[in-house]
This record gives C-alpha cells, structure tokens and sequence, in this order.
C-alpha cells in the first residue's frame, strides 16, 4: 500500500530540491570567482533570512540562520583569503571578516538587529566590491539591500 503527500506537502520539498540542484549546478560549473560571490549571496541570503526569524521571536530559526552566515563568512569567505600573497589588503580583509562574524554572533546572542545590519552592510560592500572588479558577469544577480 502506498501513500500519497497532499498536494501542498509536496511543493515545498520539491521547490526545496529544484533549488539543492540549482545551487550544485551553479558550483560545479563556477569559475573560482564566481564561487567567492556565490558565498557572498548565501551569507547575505542567509542574515535575510535571520532577520525574519528575529522580527518574528523564533529563536532557533535565528540561530540556524546566523550559524550558516557565520560558516560561510568564517570557512568560506575568510579562509579563501590568501594571507601571503595578499599583503595589507589580506590582513585588512581577513580582520573585516572577523568583524562581521563578531556582529552576528552579538546579534544572536542579544537578539539585535543593529548588529546584524551592521553584518549586512559590511558583507554587502565588500560582496558588491567584489562582484564588480573580479565577477563582474554576475553584478547583475548580486542581493539587493
């Protein structure tokens, strides 16, 4: 005997999986710098995310949220910097990504938006910066703030 989801079980788990292979095609087939602005979009994606959870009181949704921005900030973004060949710029870069991961973890923490649009407004920068003078093929998909 088998069993058959309602129809609006359905949607939300094949929307969610007609994304899961949108995403891995998109990396598969990424040059290395478009890699770096797909982690832009997914911690911008995800700190938007945070924020709604924050407005609406779920506490574990804002935690979740974060967590994953903080993990593409912290083991994507900040550990693709090459600290050697980098100089200053490296050093500069590297303390910013610290910064930010240090404003989500305050705005978890304390529940406080301002922090986490203090997050937001430094990842948009460099993410902007960074679609514009080495991904520039791909400005145009960048999030919106």
């Amino acid at each position: 005997m088998t069993y058959s989801l309602p129809q609006g079980a359905r949607r939300p788990r094949s929307a969610q999986a007609y994304a899961t292979i949108g995403l891995e095609t998109q990396v598969l087939s990424a040059s290395p710098e478009h890699l770096i602005t797909l982690l832009f979009n997914g911690a911008q994606a995800a700190i938007a995310k945070a924020r709604l959870y924050m407005q609406n009181g779920n506490i574990q949704g804002r935690g979740t949220a974060i967590s994953k921005a903080i993990d593409i900030v912290d083991s994507g973004l900040k550990a693709s910097v090459d600290r050697e060949a980098g100089g200053e710029l490296a050093t500069n870069l590297t303390a910013t990504y610290e910064l930010i991961i240090r404003n989500l973890l305050l705005a978890n923490l304390n529940a406080d938006l301002e922090k986490l649009d203090l997050a937001n407004r430094l990842l948009t920068e460099i993410g902007d910066a960074w679609r514009i003078s080495v991904d520039p093929s791909r400005s145009e998909h960048a999030p919106s703030q």
